[in-house]
C-alpha cells in the first residue's frame, strides 16, 4: 500500500510504516490541486491540517482506503462523504489529551496566581505584592464541557486540589471517579471554572455567547484549549468587561485559520473584538499548542501508527 505524508511528523511514522511494509512518499509543498492531480496514486494519506480534506478531493482520491490525522479533530475532513465512500478515518486524541489536559490546568493557575501581570510587573521595574495577591483553586467547582479524551485527562489532573468537578456531555453515562455528570441547569448553578473540552460541530460553533454566559448563577473563569469558533469573541468581551467572566485563559481563537497554523484567514484588518481582547490583562492567550509537547508529537505519531497497522496488518 503507497501511502502519501502531506505534513511533517515524528519521523517514527514514516520508519515504523516502512518496517511494517508500506511505501511512503512525502509532499509537503505542493498545492492542493497539485496533491489532486495525483491522488489516486495512493492507498493513504497522513495529514494534520494542511489543507480541507473535501468532497472535490476525495472525488479525485479513487484509490484510497484510509486517511491518518495527526491530531484529535476530523473537522479538516469530510467525514461523512468520506465514510460514504468506505474510507476508514483515524484520529490519535490519545496521543495529547495528556498535555491538553496540563495545558488547561496551567492557564488555571497562571489566571489565579496573577502569574503573567506579576513577570510582567517586576520586569518593569515594580514590586507589587498586594496587587498581584492570587485566590486557591481548593474548594472551586470546575464544570467541563466535552468529557471525552481531552475532558477526561484534564479531570485527572484535578485530582488532589480539593476541587468538585462536574461534566456535561451529549452522551449518557460517561461520568468516571473523577468527574460527576450533570445537567446544564446544575452545571450553571454550581461552576466556578468552565474548561471547553468539545471538537467543532454545528453545535459547538459560537455556543459560548451572550445567552449561553448569562445562564450562569455566578461570575466564573473560561478555559478553552479546544476549538476556538466554540466562543464568540465579541460576546466574551463584554462578559469580561462586565466581570460576568472573571478571566480567560484561550490557546484558540474564534479567527483562526481551519489549518490552525496561523491566526487569520486572510491579511485583513484585525477584528475589532481580537483588539479589545488583547487589551484586557486578565487574559491569558497561546497560539493552539495545548496539545503541541515533545512528548506529544511522538505519541500522536504512534497511535496513527498503532491504528493503522491493526486495520491493514
Amino acid at each position: 500500500m503507497k501511502i502519501l505524508h502531506l505534513d511533517t511528523n515524528h519521523p517514527l511514522l514514516l520508519t515504523q510504516l516502512t518496517v511494517a511494509g508500506f511505501k511512503n512518499e512525502e509532499d509537503y509543498t505542493s498545492t492542493k490541486a497539485e496533491i489532486e492531480a495525483k491522488i489516486a496514486l495512493y492507498d493513504g494519506i497522513i495529514v494534520r491540517s494542511r489543507f480541507p480534506i473535501d468532497k472535490t478531493f476525495l472525488d479525485k482520491a479513487k484509490n484510497l482506503k484510509f486517511i491518518g490525522r495527526v491530531g484529535a479533530g476530523l473537522e479538516n475532513i469530510d467525514i461523512d462523504y468520506a465514510k460514504k465512500l468506505g474510507i476508514k478515518l483515524f484520529n490519535a486524541p490519545e496521543g495529547n489529551r495528556n498535555a491538553v489536559g496540563e495545558h488547561a490546568l496551567g492557564m488555571i493557575l497562571s489566571l489565579f496566581n496573577k502569574l503573567n501581570q506579576g513577570d510582567q510587573s517586576v520586569r518593569e521595574g515594580n514590586w507589587l505584592r498586594e496587587q498581584h495577591r492570587g485566590i486557591e483553586l481548593d474548594g472551586k467547582t470546575v464544570g467541563i464541557i466535552g468529557y471525552g479524551n481531552m475532558g477526561r485527562a484534564f479531570a485527572r489532573k484535578l485530582r488532589g486540589f480539593n476541587v468538585e468537578v462536574i461534566c456535561y456531555d451529549i452522551l449518557e453515562d460517561i461520568e468516571d471517579s473523577n468527574a460527576m455528570q450533570v445537567e446544564l441547569d446544575e452545571l450553571f448553578e454550581k461552576t466556578d471554572v468552565l474548561s471547553l473540552h468539545t471538537p467543532q460541530t454545528p453545535k459547538t460553533i459560537g455556543m459560548i455567547n451572550t445567552k449561553f454566559i448569562n445562564k450562569f448563577k455566578k461570575p466564573f473563569w473560561l478555559i478553552n484549549t479546544a476549538r476556538g469558533k466554540s466562543v464568540v469573541t465579541a460576546d466574551l468581551v463584554e462578559a469580561l468587561q462586565k466581570g460576568k467572566i472573571l478571566g480567560a485563559g484561550l490557546d484558540v481563537l474564534e479567527y483562526e485559520k481551519s489549518s490552525f497554523e496561523n491566526l487569520f484567514t486572510s491579511k485583513s484588518e484585525i477584528p475589532e473584538a481580537l483588539k479589545e481582547l488583547l487589551s484586557i490583562d486578565n487574559v491569558i492567550l497561546s497560539p493552539h499548542v495545548a496539545g503541541w509537547t515533545a512528548e506529544s508529537k511522538e505519541k500522536l505519531a504512534q497511535t496513527i501508527v498503532d491504528k493503522i497497522k491493526a486495520e491493514f496488518c
